[in-house]
């Protein structure tokens, strides 16, 4: 792919940049990225800030102790002034007043009164424990710095009124949803008063979560009528020069001044005819003399950055088109849906042909896909720029720039604006997790330390991903992360996040080699990192603050208790946890016979959920499509895939057997799973072959040889063509997707109130359960077809097919007649106070729908059951405390 900007011709070339891949979802037993300067420090100093007798004790990097100075006077007319009420002014007049007294002179003051003097602590080894849960290191007041800002920064756009972000609440709902939370009230009431702490500075300090989170309007690059700002952190930097084209690269040109804060700036004014300094698309860096020599960075929150032909590194680009140039968004953001039905997927792999995909092509030929298959959103990965195409976008190095790959950040709004004039929400799988171990083309030792943006020592590097971890405890990050997540909706009106690796975020062991079995003390002990979790709140609190039609889904495996509370009520805040157990269920199931399978053991992973915290469900994401694992569809039919899916031609037990399970997994995943559904693209017809992006030879220092694939893209594609070919079978898998989820937006069952499993039963391998007013029937046996089979049901009446998995449309053998009508008859069956009579083949999946009710008044449920059968209690009564394992 070739693109050119004002002139500028970039082809974009697979980078030999490494990454990891899958930790417990990205692993590596090698090295592909570039190791910078081995002369760079990895020792660094800590200081310790005290406030007063009542604070903890935190802990700051060497480098952030600028921030601090020793002989720092806060006067108190000055404080006075700068404090903010917690709520921002409605009023625009006194909203602009505040804001530009929050940002006038704001080096002149610091965190208290109490802020006179550090001292050095450590323990050498370049971390610093907790002994206790009130020793947590938090310590974003002693890394808090403020920005000063030579001019007024524009505050309101024209339509829009000042946003409020509601103030924390009591925190205290938690230990009424869950009484079992009561015995770890300490470590809780401890976490939300760190939150509560954070939100009140950042209101006295700030102006408030709207004003902090909008960053990017003070620092990096800020255009003005008379020139262009620009400021960057970097604290550990001894001199700083801003370079590129618009001066020929000359570090001498355009030297910038530091204030106390670690805050570099310069004003470049426009040129003599009114054009600005540094034109649109030319290449600009950041020239650093640090402690670990001179470098040259791209700029912290560069907009677009992009890789020149036969360069290694990337290039960050000052991207500020004229007006004429600018997409202007058409149509509104939809509303969120009640039940959520997630299209997961990558913009590169998403053409039939081998090659990296645009946003333009995934535009106008994936989104219509998405919308007629019948998903209601579309998750989107690999945004954020990452220097090496096959860490899937999980290896970030600008996180304020659209990966340039796929085209320009106008491609991308054009891409978003049609997805939301065809009604799809548009998701971004956004990495606050961890960044890229790159130095040169990311965060990593950008000011020349090893404490700027991340832990320093050990803490602050991801053994099994090869990247760097962000310290949630610093002010600054605080600052970037959260302006980050605000950029993407506001830029580019994305309608929410998928957060990936939280698990790794909340935990210091990052989950790894660690195994959770619900206890409660695995959540909320000496392992947990509270900065992190606290961090975790806020961008939530920001997020449906300021966009309340907004979604936060978060990538969690561990099951951590109030994931999906809100954060007044004394949860981490967001809308969904990933059901990631499930897709785990179905690989180990597939490894074993039909027969070894168990019922109850289906039912309790699929609902094994927390009351009140709504999940996502999914029976494979692109986890399971990575080269090194399988699809589900690979599991079930493995090579014969290859030469048995034709219709003119027999096909084989393999092939049936895939096909029917194939169907029934994901129905019985979407009905049971969860509140929201995800699919991988490609997944819902079975995609034949697993992604494999393109690699070149690696040759390790210790002289192994870990071969490629030559660089192809053969294996780094969606094979929608399969889909679509009515010859094929891939065709009547993708059709029966296609009718689950217009099924699903007819009747809404995911989001019903009533939920009832009336039968599990392991002799005959018959699942039957109750949504809304729907009746599922699965029969997992192999051979067994049952005539007249009793299913229990709640309500009276006359019930009708609505989807029948073996229909030949789908690929099925079509044995049920579709015109056939069924009536309840009184009486208790498997705990319910009717039933009617099926037809169950073996390996079948069919929905039964509610025709007409002679009564729509549940009936008391005091009857004995007819015959001794498993019985599942209604999930809307039970408050479960288990977890996913």
């Amino acid at each position: 792919m070739v693109y050119t900007i004002s002139g500028i011709r970039f082809p974009v070339v697979p980078s030999l940049h490494k990454s990891s891949l899958r930790g417990d979802r990205r692993t590596s037993s090698y090295s592909l990225f570039l190791k910078k300067s081995n002369s760079f420090s990895r020792t660094s100093l800590y200081a310790k800030f005290s406030h007063d007798s009542e604070s903890k004790s935190s802990t700051i990097a060497e480098s952030d102790k600028v921030l601090i100075p020793e002989d720092q006077d806060i006067s108190a007319s000055v404080k006075d002034q700068l404090e903010t009420p917690e709520i921002i002014s409605e009023d625009a007049q006194s909203f602009q007043k505040l804001e530009d007294l929050t940002m006038k002179d704001e080096n002149k003051y610091n965190l208290d009164e109490a802020a006179s003097s550090y001292r050095e602590v450590g323990d050498g080894q370049g971390s610093v424990m907790s002994s206790s849960p009130v020793d947590v290191n938090t310590n974003a007041q002693a890394n808090k710095t403020s920005v000063h800002s030579g001019e007024k920064v524009k505050i309101l756009s024209d339509e829009d009124k000042p946003k409020i972000i509601p103030p924390p609440g009591t925190g205290q709902k938690i230990y009424e949803i869950d009484s079992f939370l009561k015995a770890h009230s300490q470590h809780l009431d401890f976490r939300y008063g760190q939150y509560k702490r954070i939100r009140e500075e950042i209101d006295k300090y700030e102006g408030g979560l709207d004003a902090f989170s909008r960053g990017y309007e003070k620092l990096g690059f800020t255009r003005s009528a008379t020139g262009i700002t620009y400021r960057e952190w970097a604290p550990g930097a001894k001199s700083a020069a801003l370079v590129g084209d618009f001066n020929n690269w000359n570090p001498n040109a355009d030297v910038m001044t530091r204030d106390d804060f670690g805050v570099w700036e310069i004003f470049l004014p426009n040129n003599a005819d009114g054009s600005p300094p540094i034109p649109h698309g030319s290449r600009v860096k950041i020239h650093m003399n640090t402690p670990s020599g001179i470098k040259d960075s791209i700029p912290a929150w560069i907009k677009f950055s992009v890789q020149a032909p036969g360069e290694i590194p990337y290039n960050g680009i000052y991207y500020d088109p004229p007006e004429e140039e600018k997409y202007v968004f058409k149509h509104p953001q939809p509303k969120r849906p009640q039940s959520i039905r997630i299209y997961e997927s990558h913009v590169g792999m998403s053409s039939p042909e081998p090659k990296i995909n645009t946003y333009a092509n995934f535009r106008d030929d994936v989104l219509p896909r998405i919308k007629k298959l019948g998903y209601n959103a579309v998750q989107i990965m690999a945004i954020q720029e990452h220097s090496y195409y096959a860490s899937f976008g999980y290896h970030v190095t600008n996180f304020f720039a659209p990966s340039s790959r796929f085209g320009t950040p106008e491609d991308l709004k054009s891409l978003i604006d049609r997805a939301h004039e065809l009604g799809l929400l548009v998701l971004m799988d956004i990495v606050h997790s961890h960044a890229s171990n790159n130095t040169l083309d990311g965060l990593n030792m950008f000011d020349g330390t090893d404490g700027h943006y991340f832990h320093p020592g050990s803490r602050g590097y991801h053994w099994m991903w090869d990247s760097r971890l962000f310290n949630y405890g610093s002010w600054e990050v605080l600052r970037y992360l959260l302006s980050n997540a605000r950029w993407w909706l506001d830029e580019y009106k994305f309608d929410g996040f998928r957060f990936d690796g939280v698990t790794s975020m909340m935990y210091t062991h990052h989950g790894l080699q660690v195994s959770f079995t619900g206890n409660y003390n695995e959540y909320f002990g000496f392992a947990t990192d509270v900065d992190a979790v606290v961090y975790l709140m806020l961008v939530n609190d920001l997020i449906h603050g300021l966009f309340p039609e907004a979604v936060t889904i978060g990538e969690d495996v561990s099951g951590m208790p109030t994931f999906c509370v809100p954060t007044q009520d004394g949860g981490i805040g967001f809308n969904y946890r990933l059901h990631m157990a499930i897709a785990d269920k179905w690989i180990e199931l597939l490894k074993k016979k039909d027969e070894d399978w168990r019922m109850g053991d289906i039912v309790h992973t699929l609902t094994n959920r927390r009351w009140l915290e709504k999940c996502v469900a999914y029976a494979e994401s692109h986890d399971q499509a990575l080269v090194g694992d399988k699809t589900l569809a690979f599991w079930l039919m493995d090579k014969d895939m290859y030469d048995f899916m034709a219709l003119d031609r027999p096909s084989t037990p393999l092939i049936d057997r895939g096909i029917a399970l194939h169907k029934m997994i994901r129905l019985i995943t979407m009905g049971l799973g969860g509140e929201g559904y995800l699919n991988f693209m490609g997944n819902e017809f079975g995609h034949p072959e697993w992604i494999d992006f393109p690699r070149g030879e690696q040759h390790l220092p210790n002289g192994v040889v870990v071969p490629g694939n030559n660089n192809s893209f053969d294996k780094c594609r969606r094979r929608f063509d399969l889909g679509d070919a009515e010859y094929l079978r891939y065709h009547g898998m993708q059709e029966f997707d296609q009718a689950m989820q217009h099924l699903e937006e007819s009747y809404g069952f995911m989001t019903s109130e009533h939920q009832y499993i009336s039968r599990k039963n392991e002799g005959d391998k018959v699942i039957i359960f109750e949504r809304d007013n729907l009746v599922f029937v699965f029969n997992f046996h192999w051979t067994n077809s049952y005539s007249d089979y009793r299913v229990g049901c709640l309500m009276p009446g006359k019930y009708k097919i609505v989807l029948d998995s073996d229909d030949a449309l789908f690929g099925g053998f079509n044995r049920i007649n579709h015109t056939a009508e069924y009536f309840t008859s009184e009486g208790w069956y498997d705990d319910r106070p009717r039933s009617f009579l099926v037809y169950a083949p073996c390996r079948t999946a069919v929905v039964y729908a509610l025709v007409d009710g002679v009564d729509s008044e549940p009936v008391e449920q005091s009857v004995e059951v007819e015959q001794p059968v498993e019985v599942e209690q209604p999930v809307e009564i039970e408050q479960s405390v288990e977890v996913e394992p």
